[in-house]
């Protein structure tokens, strides 16, 4: 086996690392702000309720899952407190996901401390260089066509 040195690492490779790498920062940072069962993934669940309650169907349909799959983690995200179901006042038959408070302070702790982390990257290695590098990545993400899908929410991991 031989090692791998990042600095060889194409732009895909760098900033799928770089990637995990600040997500990682983020998931111990949330831990030690009382956050420690919030998961990564949980986020692709919250992007679609930031908005306001859905139903699981229109979740699913959100997720691009099955109402089965939504409904596994609702459940989930509702024994960790983060979410709740709630009765749709426009169907009776339905119920509706809503965001708890212990919800809305996760993703509120969360950008805080990407915040805090773009802060200690800019001082660490330049503001101008950290700039740089976001302008990169996000001319990448409209070259590659996916800003709409990040506009309306819909981000979702690869296949």
């Amino acid at each position: 086996m031989t090692d791998f040195d990042p600095a060889q690492a194409d732009l895909s490779l760098a900033s799928l690392f770089a990637g995990w790498a600040l997500a990682d920062e983020l998931q111990r940072r949330l831990a030690a702000d009382g956050f420690a069962d919030a998961r990564f993934a949980d986020g692709v669940v919250f992007q679609h309720l930031i908005g306001g309650p859905l139903t699981i169907g229109a979740l699913a349909e959100r997720l691009g899952v099955t109402q089965q799959a939504a409904s596994k983690s609702v459940a989930d995200l509702e024994k960790r407190g983060y979410l709740s179901r709630a009765a749709d006042p426009a169907d009776a038959r339905a119920r509706l996901v809503v965001l708890t408070a212990r919800g809305e302070a996760v993703i509120a702790a969360a950008r805080r401390l990407r915040g805090e982390v773009d802060a200690e990257l800019r001082e660490a290695l330049g503001a101008d260089r950290i700039e740089a590098a976001r302008t990169l990545l996000v001319d990448t993400l409209h070259h590659l066509g996916v800003t709409p899908t990040l506009r309306e929410r819909r981000v979702s991991p690869p296949r």
